[in-house]
Parts: structure tokens; sequence; C-alpha cells
């Protein structure tokens, strides 16, 4: 039986208004529109100059390292990463929806037979670190994100010196078939183990996929694909962000969106929640389905000549 319901949430700008990384510029004092703008440039100034193509969504990493070894982040390490979790702007009702929404079915008597459970993971291009760090790790089952590797610069002290794991919009979606199958979750299973649907850890079909827009389009198409729902956010006042987002519904890519509020009675808590029951109880009534099955064949008895 496949009992448990993921909910999958992109970070920046559908947890948290803004990025990550703000913290770390307001901390440094690095102008954070100058810093991206020069991020930007790099894919095609790499390809003019050396004739080597880079990944835009984790080129951003190389130049934190750059920073970090000998520029305005001289000294960052994982720690510190972790210390600027502490400071993100989270939107309106996280990290408590985490909880609710845990609640809403584990504390329901109905669903308690099937012991059916709510699970929420992160996946975000950004760094793991810092998402470690934030309010909200103690809340998740699991997180995918950027990995930093650190060694000691001349003094001694710990820096990020070299990249990891990264984790971009494409193989987001490698994420979302790692929790599928429940990597981490069960010895032995990776994520090109052959594993028939039936015995995967969390069906597709219990899954909702939250995230703020076109960037996310691979992980919406995967969950759309398998029958799971797609939510997008986005922030309050922002026609332009409205716009993409309300594109998206018509073009099929997402289910619904909604203004990034989290609190109770708010259009993402409400419908979050009822699809997240929704699932439980068509887990519950697939469960009831088999054994119903079961007992309509009866028990054998003895023959009676």
């Amino acid at each position: 039986m496949s009992n448990i319901i993921a909910i999958v949430w992109d970070f920046d700008k559908t947890l948290i208004n803004g990025y990550m990384q703000d913290p770390i510029f307001k901390r440094f004092g690095v102008d954070s529109k100058e810093f991206w703008a020069e991020v930007n440039s790099l894919p095609a100034r790499y390809l003019q100059d050396q004739g080597v193509r880079v990944n835009p969504d984790t080129v951003y990493l190389n130049q934190f390292i750059k920073y970090a070894k000998n520029g305005p982040f001289k000294g960052l390490n994982n720690e510190m990463l972790r210390a600027f979790g502490k400071e993100q702007n989270f939107y309106p009702g996280v990290p408590e929806i985490f909880l609710k929404t845990k609640e809403l079915i584990e504390k329901d008597e109905i669903f308690k037979e099937y012991d059916i459970k709510v699970e929420h993971y992160i996946v975000s291009t950004g760094m793991s670190e810092v998402i470690k760090g934030s309010k909200v790790s103690e809340y998740t089952d699991g997180i995918w994100g950027c990995e930093l590797i650190e060694d000691e610069d001349s003094q001694g002290n710990r820096v990020i010196s070299e990249v990891g794991y990264t984790i971009d919009n494409t193989s987001k979606t490698r994420a979302l078939f790692e929790i599928n199958k429940g990597i981490g979750k069960k010895d032995g299973i990776d994520v090109n183990t052959k594993l028939p649907q039936e015995h995967r850890r969390v069906h597709f079909i219990n899954m909702i996929y939250v995230a703020d827009g076109p960037s996310d389009i691979p992980a919406f198409s995967v969950v759309n694909k398998n029958s799971g729902a797609t939510f997008a956010i986005y922030p309050k006042g922002d026609m332009k962000a409205m716009k993409q987002v309300e594109q998206m519904r018509n073009d099929g890519r997402i289910n619904m969106y909604a203004e990034a509020d989290y609190t109770e009675g708010t259009t993402a808590y409400m419908w979050i929640c009822n699809k997240i029951r929704e699932f439980a109880e068509n887990i519950r009534n697939s469960e009831r389905e088999k054994i119903l099955k079961f007992a309509a064949a009866g028990t054998p008895k003895h023959l009676v000549e």
C-alpha cells in the first residue's frame, strides 16, 4: 500500500519572498542586481571566449566560490550558509502550513486505520545548507539542493572551494523520481533501480508540486503526466508574475495558482489542504475496495456431501 502523500516545494519565490542569497548580499555589502547580471552574462561569455558550455542554472555557484576565495564573500563556508538560513524572509503561513497539513490527515480518525501520512520535501536549485539552516528544515522529510565542498585557506579557515552536487531546473525531475522510489527511505534503492509502480514509496498520483514559474515546467510536467497535482505561487501585487502563472494555467502546465500567502483561509492554504484530503480519501477508498473484494470471495468451508 502506498500511504504517503508528498508535497514537494520549490524554495526561492515559493516559500520565501525573494532569493535565499539575499541575506548574504546584505551582510557582505554586495549589490545583488550587479551580481546576478554578471552571473547571467557568464554562459555567453564562456561560450564565446572558450567555446565552453555551462549550465545557466548552477553557474552562480562558481561565482560564489570565486568570491569566497578572493572577493567580497571571503571566508564563506557551509557553517555560515546554515546561519544565513535563519535570516530567510518566508511568506505568511510558513512553516505553519507544513505542520497543519500533516495534522490534517494524521489526526483524522478515518485515515488512522490506513496510517496515511503527509510528507514535505524541498527541491531547489539553491544551496541546501541555507535551507537546512532555515526554520522549515525541521518539518521536511528530505531536501534536494546544491552542495558545496570546503577546503582550508592559507590561514587554516574553512571556505567553500568546489561544487559537490547540483540540482538544476531539469534535474529537479530526477529528485521527483527519487522521492517516488523512496531514495533515502528504502535501503538499496537508487534512482536507476527498476521498481514496479506498485512498490514505489510515493505514487505520483499522491504528489503535489508547488513552485513559482516557468523554470519549474519540467517538474510540473512530470507530476502532471503522472496524474499528480501542480500549484503555482505569485507574490502579492505582482501583476507580471500573476499573468505568467495564469498563462501557465491556460497552457495546461499547472492545475491552479494563488497569491503567495499560506495562512489559513487563503486560496493557497485551502487548495493544498483540499487536494491532500482528496488524495487521502482516494487511498482510503482504494484500500477499502481491496478488503471488500477479498471479503466477498468468502472463506473456504468444508464440503457437505
